[in-house]
């Protein structure tokens, strides 16, 4: 008997879906079960940015099917453990302070699907994208203000006691801490886990200030092209805000 996720008998409209390849932004077609594809105008080698096989969590047979996978494409069941238990630390510490919760929600999220492409640490980015902000709370306590600085000053060491009580490498920690904490301000050369974390809080950040500073499509286009640091944040962006390329 043939998997039904895998059968295209069962499949819906959005099983087959286009994506654009993150380096020259040419438009493929992925079907969901595709684990990659070559791009037909750069050649680059593109994964599924939407494959999922989180039925590999309860499916009996799903050693047998997902065997043959390659080992970048396998499903982390510890990195899908960890993540929910950095988002629940996240969502007590902030308690009913909704948006920030929400804020961190998105920031992961988008985080996530820029990753997809740009393939940094997922462990690393998760976790920033989840408490980028976590120094809000203590910067408003002490110094009655939520400004970048306080959050850089105030965020590590909120950051660093949650990975810590949750058993998170020690490198994993240390590179989360020093993103968080400066992670309104890049430095000349930065790593990837930066830039994507930068670029979704970006989008988001964006997202929550266009209703009140008006901003125009042209406007959201010139900062995206002049402040985003990876092409795939960009080309997620502009599909966010339905730009034109």
């Amino acid at each position: 008997m043939k998997c039904p996720g895998q059968d295209s008998r069962y499949w819906s409209g959005q099983d087959v879906f286009e994506a654009p390849c993150p380096k020259c932004g040419n438009i493929l077609e992925f079907f969901k079960d595709d684990s990659a594809r070559p791009c037909s105008k750069c050649g680059y080698r593109m994964f599924n940015p939407q494959i999922n096989f989180g039925c590999a969590e309860y499916c009996p047979h799903a050693e047998q099917c997902l065997g043959a996978l390659p080992e970048g494409l396998q499903p982390d069941k510890k990195q899908g453990k960890l993540q929910e238990q950095v988002a629940l630390a996240m969502r007590d510490y902030f308690g009913d302070d909704a948006r920030r919760i929400k804020h961190a929600e998105d920031v992961a999220d988008f985080a996530n699907q820029i990753n997809r492409y740009e393939q940094g640490d997922p462990a690393v980015i998760m976790a920033c994208g989840f408490l980028h902000d976590i120094g809000i709370r203590e910067a408003e306590q002490k110094f009655n203000s939520s400004a970048a600085k306080y959050q850089h000053s105030e965020g590590p060491p909120v950051a660093r006691q949650i990975l810590t009580d949750l058993a998170v490498d020690a490198k994993i920690i240390d590179e989360v801490c020093d993103i968080i904490g400066h992670h309104h301000a890049p430095r000349g050369d930065e790593t990837v886990n930066f830039k994507i974390l930068y670029d979704a809080d970006f989008i988001v950040n964006i997202k929550d200030d266009q209703p009140e500073l008006q901003r125009s499509n042209e406007k959201i286009g010139r900062l995206i092209d002049k402040a985003f640091l990876t092409a795939s944040g960009k080309t997620i962006a502009r599909q966010v805000f339905n730009l034109e390329k």
